[in-house]
Order: structure tokens, then C-alpha cells, then sequence
């Protein structure tokens, strides 16, 4: 027999001694108080992963927030599988519901072994280890404990069982307890071990757990053969080969927990990042939050082939600002499938164009009978000519305001800008909560009238939902509310329920999407798409009597899609959603605002109807009412250069000054002098040219150059 170290002779032989004595003598305990109480311990817990709930308490998301250790759910003694229980008494503490904190026979052997052994044996029960995991006082100081540390420990247990229940005690260890790696707590070592909840444990997968406890990171070899050992003790010998190979399986890799719910990864990362672990109860709503997932998924199947492989929607409640869906999803082939399509800012395309023709209502400029004429156009601007088109290349002469938008025309869109202003556009669209206009106006030209601003889906299906709302804007709620009171008018509710009437009309929409497509719901909807420069970015959104739905589908790489439009992009994703919404409640159109008038007439060209006007803007009798643009000099253009031919002689190089929209008796003064006709010889240097009218007010000027 090897002679023992004299340190571990002299332990022993003590502790034996104290096994004489203790047994039949008081232990005098911890100082009442020095452990809290079970209910304390189990409140003070904290998982490492956070869970955002629907709005009815359903789990939406589990995420994790800490890095430095993994536990997940309390688990109730009851939710534990009998076999683990079983299997954890046999190997830590056979006789736990018969000692009172000290097992003074296991003590006892454990003495004896170690005088007899080289290999020191312990004794510790679960109630021992169990204030070594609540208090660092009764852990080894120093991988082995003598006898002051020991007897310490002892007090400690006998104290607890004072003021715990075993059962308690029990379920306190169980999920404090480490287990592999990682892991601690049952739930998080059986989801992240055999990825079950510990109610489904198997006697197999038991024994592995219960042997992890006093060694969590042997070797996988080493647990095997304890786990073996461990069930031999077993009534029913298990089979000592399939324990083994299950063992070194399940401890071959990492341990991942997989997720116990992943529906909103995106907004619980926004929500509840830098939250301490608890339970967030958000404003969606889970069923309606997987239809919206699916809905995309199914589309983004549906474009397969055409280089689509991101997408995004948005559900509102239109009272309250509540978001009810929140949904970002991507194919494989997505260059970065955690970016989320909500936050993300792309072009907007054509749906910025209800909020410019709801400008140019609310200022008088237009009325939705107004003619805008739909012809080529090229307007002259520093960084050179810009000549909009059509989506579809056609022109249509003089169109209604009411066409132009429903049909999302961009020719009389540019020149609805024309009218409104850069500058009260791009003010315009701040107060609806567009925040990307970083630049001065100029900075985006016209463009600006067919979506060249970069927009997030969360701004621009908010500021629809303000038109729902009659003008009136609010901010969105992630969390349950009764009202947002934080309100503003952005827009007259007369000129908001004109944009909706226009963008409900089935009819005015069909010169471009024809009568049926996706965007003509069995119920009362307003909608608009939008499609970006080349194709990168498509847009669907609109809103009926009670919700706000948007649908973003693109490429977060930026790359263009292949022959995808509105129609056949993000808008039959949006129908699928609004129709879910209103499956079995209905969508009635908005009362009309008092004061709004209504009168039949039939412009050039289209139907025999009646239209809405503001008041004091309707027609005398049944004619068409024009707009009337500014007037404007078009050539040449402000900032040009001209240059001579030096093959020709200069008395033969001319100029002819061109203005549209000129009124009568408007003059041409070129610098400080006053012309007699347009017709202009040129001459080098820099010019200004200006035009006047009768009395001698500036109605426009340009400066340019020939050299």
C-alpha cells in the first residue's frame, strides 16, 4: 500500500475523530439569516437570454444578451424528469431526504478511504454543494478543502435545511448547478446537450447529465466510463456500450441552444439589447407576426429566379401607432440575413408622390381634376439635363391629378414639383418623419418627386399611416398602450382624405396596373407602390379603415432585381397580409370631411364622374381645370455653357430665348439691358438672363456662359 502524504494522514485521522464526536453532539449553525430564502435565491436568478412576448404573453423570441455564461429557464422540480432526479440522488447523495444537511455515514467511509487511499473521496451533499453555489465562502479554497473549511460547509448545510424544504433545496441545485462548458441549469444543459426541456429526459440521457455534475469538463472518455460505472448500480443493468457511444456523441462538438422561439430576432435585438434578462411584452401579435413571416417567405419563393433575396413588412394599427408585425426574411442566398429590412434605408421610389400631390391639394395648386401634362420634358439643372420617363415610356397629354397619382405617372409628378417647390416639398416630407434629407433640396433636384430620397419601411409606412389618420401624425409603439398622445397635424384632414380617395380609386389606377392586380382588395384599401432605379428597391404600401401594411422586397447588396415591378413584387405579399387582417372584419371608406364638395364633370379624355374638391377650388361648370405652372425659362438652361464655332462667323451664331408659361406683355431684359425680341447674337462672357412681366416683376432668371 502507498503511504499516505502526511497532510492528507493528519486530515483524516482528524475528521475521523470529529466523526466520533460531532454525530451525538449539537452542531452549532450558520448565523441565522447568513442565506437568503429559497423564494429570494429563485427571484435574484437570471437567465442569460431575454424573451420578448406578443401582446397576449405568447413567447415571440428568446435571445441571448449574455456572453459570458449560458442558463436559460427556472425549471420547477416538477417539470424535471423523475429519472434525472433519481439519477442525480445516486451519484451525489443517495440518502438526501433522510439526512439533515450532513450525511455523517458517507462522511464517515469517506474518512475512512481517504486514510486507507491515495485517492481522496468526498462527501459533500447536495445540500453542502448546494451553499458552495450560493456562497463563495463554502467553496475549496484551494481544490481541496481541510477540515476548517469542511466543517464550515457542514454549518452551512445544517443551516439551510433549517429554512428550506428539500424539495426546495432540490430544485435550487438543479439550476445552479453547472454542468458542461458553459451550461448551467438543467434547461439549459438538456436543451443544450440532447435539445430537450429536462421533462423529456431519457434514464440514458439522465445518467449522463448526473455525471457531469461532479466532473462537468472531463474528457469525454473519462465521463463515459463514470456514466457506465454509474449505471451499473442500477436495478436494470443498462447497456454498458450504447451509454458510451451516446456519451462521447453528445460530447463530441459545441452545444448550441437552439432558440425556443424565433419569430421577431430583429425587434427584440432593438428592444431589449441593452435590458437586463426579463421578460418584454411587446405590441405584436404572434399569429399575425408568423402569417407576415410566411407571407415573405412565400413570395421570396415565388421570385425565385429573378434575383430577389430579401424582404421586409410592417403591420400598424392606425388609432394607437401600435407596431402588430414586425418581419425581416431572406432566401440563402442573402448576402446578410440578420440585417434588418424595417430599419433598413433604401430609395423610396414612387412612394413619396401621395405626399407631394397631398402638398400641392393642401396649397391650392391643384385639385384632383387638374390637368398635368404628361409629354416629354427636360429641365435644365447644374449637374445637366434632366428628362424623367414614364415606368412604361408612353405619354398621355394632358391627364388628371387623379390619374397622375393613381397611375403613378412620373412625367406629371416632376412637373408637380415644378409647382410645389423643392424646398416645401422636402420640408413637407420631415414632418411626416422622413429623416433622410441630410442635404439641402437642390442637393436631390427633382428627382425628389419619383423617390430619389433614401427612406426606411418604419418611415415610410408611418407617415401612411398619417394619412389613414386624416393628416394627423404620431410616433410608433412597440409596447401595449391605450393612446399616443404625442399627435401633430401634418396635413389638412380635407387634403389627407383626397390622397386616400385618389389612391383607393380602382378605376384612375387601371391606365397603368389595369383593373385587376393584386392592389384591388375586396375591401376598402388606399395603396401605392414604388419601384427604385433599376429595380434595386420595391415598394407596397397602403392602408385600410383600421391598419397600415408596408412590404419592402429587394436585395440588401444593393444588386437590381430581374423584371420586377410593384405589381408583382412586394404587392401581392401586401394583399395576402391585408387580407388576413380583414378576413373577417370589414374595411368601410372614411366619411367624407365636412365642407369637401362634389361635382360631375367628364375631362378630355376620361370617364364621366363626380370629384371631390376643397372648397372655393371647383369649376364654374363641367370644364377641366388646368394647372398653371410658373413660368419658367427653359432655354437656356441656368448654369450652361455655350461655345462659339469658330468656323462660323459670330454674327451667325444666335440665341433664341424660350420661356414656357410666359404671361402676356412679359419681356426679355439680358444683364441691365432691356431686350426687343428673344433672338440674342452671342457674345463671350457671363450673363444673366431674366424675364419680367408688364409691371417689371421678376418672374424668373438663369445665368450662364459662352466662350
Amino acid at each position: 500500500m502507498t503511504p499516505l502524504p502526511t497532510r492528507q494522514r493528519f486530515t483524516a485521522c482528524l475528521l475521523i475523530a470529529l466523526l466520533i464526536v460531532l454525530p451525538s453532539a449539537p452542531l452549532h449553525a450558520a448565523p441565522p439569516g447568513a442565506f437568503p430564502g429559497f423564494s429570494q435565491v429563485k427571484a435574484a436568478w437570471h437567465s442569460s437570454e431575454v424573451r420578448l412576448l406578443d401582446r397576449h404573453g405568447e413567447l415571440l423570441q428568446e435571445l441571448r444578451i449574455d456572453p459570458s455564461i449560458r442558463r436559460t429557464a427556472w425549471t420547477p422540480l416538477a417539470e424535471v424528469s423523475p429519472a434525472l432526479i433519481a439519477a442525480v440522488l445516486r451519484a451525489e447523495d443517495r440518502r438526501f431526504f433522510e439526512h439533515a444537511g450532513v450525511d455523517w455515514l458517507a462522511a464517515g467511509k469517506a474518512a475512512l478511504s481517504n486514510w486507507l487511499s491515495a485517492k481522496p473521496r468526498g462527501a459533500s451533499t447536495l445540500t453542502m454543494q448546494l451553499a458552495a453555489l450560493l456562497d463563495a465562502q463554502y467553496r475549496a479554497s484551494a481544490g481541496r478543502r481541510d477540515v476548517a473549511e469542511k466543517w464550515r460547509q457542514m454549518q452551512a448545510a445544517r443551516e439551510l435545511e433549517q429554512g428550506w424544504r428539500k424539495a426546495d433545496i432540490l430544485e435550487a441545485y438543479l439550476n445552479l448547478a453547472p454542468f458542461r462548458g458553459e451550461l448551467t441549469g438543467i434547461d439549459a444543459a438538456a436543451r443544450g446537450l440532447f435539445d430537450k426541456r429536462p421533462a423529456g429526459l431519457s434514464d440514458a440521457e439522465s445518467l449522463i447529465l448526473a455525471t457531469l455534475i461532479r466532473a462537468p469538463n472531463a474528457k469525454p472518455g473519462e465521463v463515459a466510463k463514470r456514466v457506465c460505472a454509474l449505471a451499473a448500480g442500477r436495478p436494470v443493468m443498462a447497456d454498458c456500450a450504447a451509454l458510451k457511444a451516446l456519451t462521447l456523441n453528445t460530447l463530441s462538438g459545441r452545444y448550441p441552444i437552439v432558440a425556443a422561439a424565433n419569430w421577431a430576432p430583429h425587434l427584440a435585438r432593438r428592444l431589449m439589447g441593452d435590458k437586463q434578462p426579463s421578460d418584454t411584452r411587446s405590441s405584436l401579435d404572434a399569429g399575425l407576426q408568423r402569417h407576415v413571416l410566411a407571407t415573405l417567405k412565400q413570395q421570396l419563393a415565388h421570385l425565385d429566379g429573378r434575383e430577389v433575396s430579401d424582404a421586409a413588412a410592417l403591420v400598424l394599427d392606425n388609432a394607437s401607432g401600435e407596431v402588430l408585425a414586425y418581419a425581416s426574411a431572406g432566401t440563402s442566398a442573402s448576402v446578410s440575413p440578420e440585417s434588418d429590412g424595417v430599419q433598413a434605408a433604401r430609395q423610396a421610389g414612387s412612394t413619396l408622390k401621395p405626399f407631394l400631390y397631398g402638398l400641392a391639394l393642401e396649397k391650392g395648386l391643384l385639385t384632383a381634376a387638374s390637368a398635368l401634362e404628361d409629354a416629354p420634358l427636360s429641365i435644365t439643372t447644374a449637374g445637366g439635363q434632366y428628362a424623367p420617363q414614364n415606368y412604361d415610356h408612353v405619354h398621355r397629354g394632358l391627364v388628371s391629378v387623379r390619374t397622375s397619382l393613381a397611375g403613378s405617372l412620373n412625367i406629371p409628378a416632376v412637373q408637380t414639383l415644378k409647382l410645389v417647390g423643392l424646398e416645401p416639398f422636402a420640408a413637407h416630407l420631415v414632418r411626416f418623419g422622413f429623416a433622410g434629407l441630410t442635404e439641402d433640396a437642390d442637393f436631390y433636384g427633382y428627382a425628389l418627386a419619383l423617390g430619389s430620397l433614401d427612406v426606411t419601411l418604419e418611415q415610410a409606412a408611418n407617415a401612411y399611416r398619417a394619412l389613414a389618420n386624416g393628416g394627423v401624425y404620431s410616433p410608433l409603439r412597440f409596447t401595449p398602450s391605450t393612446k399616443n398622445t404625442a399627435t401633430r397635424r401634418v396635413l389638412s384632414r380635407e387634403s389627407a382624405f383626397l390622397v386616400g380617395d385618389i389612391l383607393a380609386d380602382r378605376q384612375a389606377r387601371a391606365v397603368t396596373f389595369g383593373l385587376e392586380n393584386p392592389l384591388a382588395t375586396r375591401f376598402w384599401t388606399a395603396v401605392k407602390t414604388g419601384t427604385s432605379k433599376d429595380m434595386r428597391d420595391n415598394w407596397c404600401i397602403g392602408f385600410s379603415s383600421r391598419y397600415t401594411v408596408g412590404v419592402w422586397v429587394g436585395n440588401f447588396s444593393g444588386a437590381p432585381m430581374h423584371d420586377v415591378s410593384g405589381i408583382s413584387g412586394a404587392a401581392p405579399a401586401w394583399a395576402a397580409i391585408m387580407q388576413r387582417l380583414h378576413a373577417e372584419s370589414p374595411s368601410l371608406p372614411p366619411d367624407p370631411p365636412r365642407g369637401l364638395l362634389r361635382k360631375r364633370f367628364q375631362p378630355p379624355g376620361e370617364a364621366l364622374r363626380r370629384e371631390w374638391f376643397l372648397p372655393g377650388s371647383e369649376p364654374a361648370g363641367a370644364s377641366w381645370n388646368a394647372a398653371t405652372p410658373p413660368p419658367e425659362i427653359v432655354n437656356p438652361g441656368d448654369g450652361g455653357i455655350l461655345a462659339l464655332d469658330p468656323d462660323l462667323p459670330q454674327t451667325r451664331q444666335r440665341l433664341l430665348f424660350q420661356a414656357s408659361h410666359a404671361p402676356v406683355g412679359a419681356w426679355w431684359q439680358l444683364d441691365e439691358i432691356r431686350l426687343e425680341t428673344p433672338d440674342w447674337p452671342l457674345e463671350r462672357g457671363r450673363h444673366a438672363l431674366s424675364l419680367k412681366d408688364k409691371d417689371g416683376r421678376l418672374l424668373d432668371q438663369v445665368r450662364f456662359e459662352v466662350r
